[in-house]
């Protein structure tokens, strides 16, 4: 019986009036032009995913303080967006069956700009319901980004992924180093500044992805064979036929998954340990000596390694088979760095968040890396991302409170220290398995 076409089956021809998003056949890459758009359009999102979420740390003393906020309701509106980057990431993969990329990204990026107009409102209110209105469509977003890198850029995927990581990671910097000047500037406390830093880059973002997929609406599947994978990439999987095609572009079931529970994995410990250090590097620097102003260039530092970081894994990426290796590392970067920080010498300690933040950076982009080369194809690529971002921000969230826990308790960072090892121990035991050159099947394990 002669085998299924795998790619007329997972990629059916989509209606006339379905967006360009859907047109472009697997393996085929954007031309140049619009490749390049397209990773100006990555930057832009990057930004918008990760700045109106991390200006609001500086202003939280003046936020508080206008407001009348106290202890518990400040602890909620910091832990409350990463809440929901993981409930909301598991409506991505239903509506990316019912829209287009194209279609969903527009839309999060103008509700992500009402929701940074709610939130500068000037009450609770307003405050915590921008705060939800600013989050969600951020969630939804984080999981459609590496399904289009692997629909965009086959051929790059650990480049691209490591570029839009890097992006990320230089929005989340951004944030914070901008918001305070920005509140100085216009006199105002805090209203303005989280209201520039949303809602304008939205809108300009918003024009540049419309322009950039639509630079390939309508462009017919290439007729040569598909590339060979690039370095670095997963290849088809050694052991065993390659997967059958998935019904009507609908995923594998990546919940009976060993290879998507070990990606998941992965990426729930690589965001504990990122937004433990996002939300207590500073009070964990300032309880080393430091003075208050340095806790915060610590942390731009960190952030801002963090783009070197993922530069270094996908220039390392492209000579090496599979990603184990580079699993390993970052955990131990991390470690190192979170151990210097909290325990080593203080002539170390600047040496130590930069260490931190390679770690971090390069883990965060190896994370984001694995949905797109542990998945066959762009439905299982969202459907992989949806699961491993949505549970993994779950995860992300008792790093903090835990943290906080052990130090209200202990009255010292070692047990929190501890408690961050053990989870850089248990991301290096996962990337042995989530790093093996292979992608996730439509049958399930044994």
């Amino acid at each position: 019986m002669p085998r299924p076409d795998r790619t007329a089956s997972m990629h059916p021809r989509p209606p006339a009036s379905e967006p360009e998003t859907d047109h472009l056949a697997p393996g085929s890459p954007a031309p140049s032009g619009a490749g390049a758009l397209l990773l100006v359009a990555l930057a832009l999102v990057a930004f918008d995913l990760r700045a109106p979420l991390t200006s609001v740390a500086p202003l939280l003393a003046p936020l508080r303080g206008d407001l009348r906020l106290g202890d518990t309701a400040a602890g909620v509106l910091t832990s409350l967006p990463v809440l929901c980057l993981g409930v909301f990431a598991f409506a991505a993969p239903r509506l990316a069956r019912r829209h287009s990329t194209r279609t969903l990204l527009i839309v999060a990026l103008g509700i992500l700009a009402l929701g940074g107009a709610v939130r500068a409102g000037g009450s609770p209110m307003a405050l915590f319901a921008g705060t939800v209105l600013v989050a969600a469509p951020i969630g939804i977003a984080n999981v459609l980004i590496p399904g289009l890198i692997k629909q965009r850029f086959p051929r790059s995927v650990p480049r691209v992924s490591a570029f839009y990581s890097g992006a990320l990671t230089f929005g989340a910097a951004a944030g914070p180093a901008v918001a305070v000047p920005l509140a100085a500037a216009t006199g105002s406390a805090w209203r303005v500044p989280l209201l520039l830093l949303v809602v304008p880059p939205a809108v300009v973002t918003a024009v540049v992805v419309r322009v950039g997929l639509d630079r390939t609406r309508g462009r017919k599947p290439a007729s040569e064979p598909a590339p060979a994978p690039a370095a670095g990439s997963a290849p088809a999987p050694a052991a065993g036929p390659l997967p059958g095609p998935a019904p009507a572009g609908r995923p594998a079931p990546l919940w009976r998954s060993a290879l998507a529970w070990q990606v998941t994995l992965f990426f729930g410990a690589q965001a504990l340990l990122s937004y433990t250090v996002f939300g207590w590097l500073p009070t964990m620097w300032q309880g080393r000596g430091p003075s208050p102003a340095s806790a915060g260039l610590a942390l731009s530092l960190c952030n801002a390694v963090g783009v070197l970081g993922a530069w270094l894994l996908a220039v390392s990426g492209r000579r090496f088979a599979d990603q184990r290796a580079a699993g390993v590392t970052v955990a131990c970067l991390t470690a190192t760095g979170l151990t210097g920080v909290v325990a080593g010498p203080y002539v170390l300690l600047w040496p130590s968040v930069a260490v931190l933040g390679l770690g971090l950076g390069a883990g965060f982009a190896l994370a984001l890396g694995l949905f797109a080369l542990r998945a066959p194809d762009t439905p299982t690529t969202a459907a992989l991302s949806a699961m491993g971002q949505g549970i993994g921000y779950l995860i992300g969230v008792l790093g903090p409170l835990g943290a906080g826990a052990l130090h209200d308790v202990t009255g010292t960072w070692t047990w929190p220290l501890a408690g961050l090892l053990i989870a850089c121990a248990s991301q290096a035991a996962v990337a042995l398995a989530a790093g093996r050159a292979r992608t996730v099947t439509a049958a399930a394990p044994r």
